[in-house]
């Protein structure tokens, strides 16, 4: 019942493998497939190398843990019948009824897909009859929660666009979403993918049954569903090991990296994992986005609900990336994506299909695929965002709100015409608090800058922050969320000031790891070049000189092969002679000052960065904090100067 891995009778029809013969004149999704090939014996060697790649990094469950989180899903089953008798009978029905009304418990996300790794959370979802309402969960159901004593952590978020709660139920975190059907009972065989369900409902119930609705429907289009959950698996790994797995963020969330894997199955339905992941990045590095990504025709229902169709919604012309959900009422799961962010996903996409190549030729191991360079090491300058709390209750709720809207920050730095990207690092940082602290809970959030390449380059973000930092707090106003003790800071920080809120240690280990990346990726570049010189050679040889048409032939090759090794270079992309002036509205720091004069200046009247010498040396950039009260001092040839609030 809470098993991850079964499947529907219409799964098993579906499934290419499983129908035999028959699957060469089966079609998946909207177009036929590319290639109905099966794999070959180094398929299938390539495929057994991955499964054991992906054990170190935890993405397996062992049965005992699986089975630990089908237990808690049954014992929150039994909750939610208990509740919804309970309730009934308050409310005057024969207990005899009561019985007999149900209530149940569904998964889904990557608990449903089986793709889930150790420790991660399960997305649930709580299905009452019509007589228990929604007041009624938020609650009396809540209270039921509080009082279970493998229960902690429990919250409800009310105002979110799709309203849920969060728990810790024995060691496992839940998001437990709700859905009031216009039902009289709920049976325990009830299958949500009837889209007639849907009518009359609130669209806050509709919101939260997408959810189950899309995960079934993505297990009910794919041919194999066992290689599918290899492949996503390791491209679920690969995303979030390269800093592009997060839907709040402005990158993709699971459903949407779920849904790219299931469309490369669908034209490949025969392939097995490690061919699919090759064909993965091969389809989708090439792809002409905003064409949308769709697994089947849309469903032609109309209950009065706001589907995707650029057509109708003008609103929808501008979606960057879209990839459309399979049910109804279909949506886009991407309309996060900025232009910065599609920018690093699209680059992402390249370099791994570049890496996927040299596997496949045997030339790299499995383990490149996800190695990345660190973050911190891309970028000199970045905005570091501090949440701060009084208590950690109060620390859950504010940092949840913050990462909802961090992509709200990065749209106002795109509207700057100096900034050229904007990338946030979807990791969460805590930072140590220090003797002078007020807040005893601080975290942190990071973006990477990179400039427009121009000399004397001016650049105020002052506006930018101002206007994130107010609708925060607006929103936590209106909310009711904002209490005392609640902060949000954004500083400007270069590469070299990076040590005075991450461990030293921390990141001494990501230079060297960045260091070490970039070594193989010029030892690669230089093998790359001999063998074209060697093949250069070779042909001169054997043909006894070149015709004018061989030598432009051969130099475009060449051309090509240095394009290919340029991909692997993940050196900054910024100027290092660019003399850039960062005003993010703050206090001045003169240039006689001392390095440890001042601490820092946020944008709320809170810390002045330091001067840092060494860092000036460094990177030929100097740093000028301009005041209210006094005038700057003069900006010198090649230097940055930066002022933060």
């Amino acid at each position: 019942m809470w098993s991850s891995q079964g499947k529907s009778s219409s799964q098993e029809k579906v499934g290419g493998q499983e129908n035999g013969g028959n699957a060469a004149a089966k079609t998946f999704g909207m177009t036929s497939a590319i290639s109905m090939a099966g794999p070959k014996p180094e398929d299938f060697d390539l495929s057994k190398e991955l499964e054991k790649t992906l054990q170190p990094f935890n993405v397996f469950e062992t049965e005992s843990e699986l089975n630990h989180r089908m237990e808690i899903l049954a014992k929150l089953n039994t909750l939610v019948k208990q509740w919804v008798r309970d309730c009934s009978i308050a409310r005057n029905m024969p207990e005899q009824m009561a019985e007999n009304l149900g209530g149940k418990i569904y998964t889904f996300g990557s608990y449903r897909l089986g793709v889930h790794h150790k420790g991660a959370d399960i997305d649930a979802l709580c299905v009452a009859p019509r007589n228990i309402d929604r007041n009624d969960y938020f609650t009396s159901f809540l209270e039921v929660l509080k009082k279970q004593p493998e229960v902690t952590e429990c919250r409800a978020v009310e105002e979110a666009y799709v309203p849920v709660i969060k728990m810790n139920f024995d060691g496992i975190e839940i998001d437990l979403l709700f859905a009031r059907l216009t039902l009289k009972e709920i049976p325990d065989n009830f299958d949500l993918r009837d889209d007639m369900l849907l009518k009359n409902l609130n669209p806050k119930c509709v919101r939260s049954l997408n959810g189950c609705r899309v995960t079934d429907e993505i297990l009910r289009l794919v041919p194999n569903i066992e290689n599918f959950r290899l492949a996503l698996r390791t491209i679920k790994l690969w995303a979030k090991r390269h800093g592009i797995y997060s839907n709040s963020m402005g990158f993709f969330g699971g459903v949407s990296w779920a849904m790219l894997v299931a469309r490369t199955c669908q034209l490949y339905p025969n392939a097995i994992a490690s061919t699919l992941v090759h064909k993965f990045f091969m389809v989708f590095s090439r792809w002409k986005w905003p064409h949308p990504i769709l697994l089947k025709q849309p469903d032609n229902v109309n209950l009065g609900f706001l589907v995707w169709d650029p057509r109708v919604n003008s609103a929808d012309r501008y979606h960057l990336m879209p990839i459309i959900t399979p049910a109804y009422p279909q949506q886009n799961s991407t309309y996060n994506v900025s232009i910065s962010t599609k920018k690093i996903i699209c680059n992402e996409f390249e370099r791994g299909m570049k890496i996927m190549d040299e596997i496949v030729q045997g030339k790299l191991k499995w383990n490149s695929l996800f190695e990345a360079p660190s973050f911190f090491f891309q970028y000199r300058h970045f905005i570091v965002l501090l949440v701060s709390s009084h208590t950690a209750e109060d620390h859950l709720e504010w940092c949840g709100l913050v990462e909802s809207k961090v992509r709200c920050l990065i749209l106002n730095l795109e509207r700057n015409l100096h900034i050229a990207l904007a990338q946030v690092n979807p990791k969460c940082f805590d930072q140590t608090p220090s003797k002078n602290s007020t807040s005893p809970f601080c975290s942190m959030w990071f973006i990477g800058l990179e400039f427009q390449r121009m000399e004397n380059l001016n650049v105020d973000l002052t506006e930018s922050i101002q206007t994130f930092t107010d609708h925060i707090h607006k929103h936590a106003l209106n909310i009711k969320m904002l209490k005392e003790g609640m902060k949000i800071e954004a500083r400007h920080v270069r590469k070299k000031q990076l040590n005075q809120y991450l461990d030293p240690e921390f990141l001494r280990r990501e230079r060297k790891h960045t260091e070490m990346l970039e070594s193989q990726s010029m030892v690669f570049s230089k093998k790359r070049t001999s063998v074209s010189n060697e093949e250069n050679t070779t042909t001169s040889s054997q043909s006894g000189g070149n015709t004018p048409q061989q030598q432009q032939d051969a130099g475009m090759a060449s051309r090509k092969r240095m394009r290919l090794s340029e991909t692997f270079d993940d050196s900054p992309t910024t100027t290092p002679n660019t003399s850039v002036n960062v005003i993010v509205d703050g206090g001045e720091l003169m240039d006689g000052d001392e390095e440890d004069h001042a601490t820092t200046k946020s944008c709320n009247n809170t810390d002045i960065l330091p001067k840092d010498d060494d860092a000036t040396r460094e990177s030929g950039e100097d740093v000028v904090e301009k005041n209210d009260t006094t005038s700057a001092a003069p900006t010198q040839t090649n230097t940055a100067e930066v002022m933060c609030s």
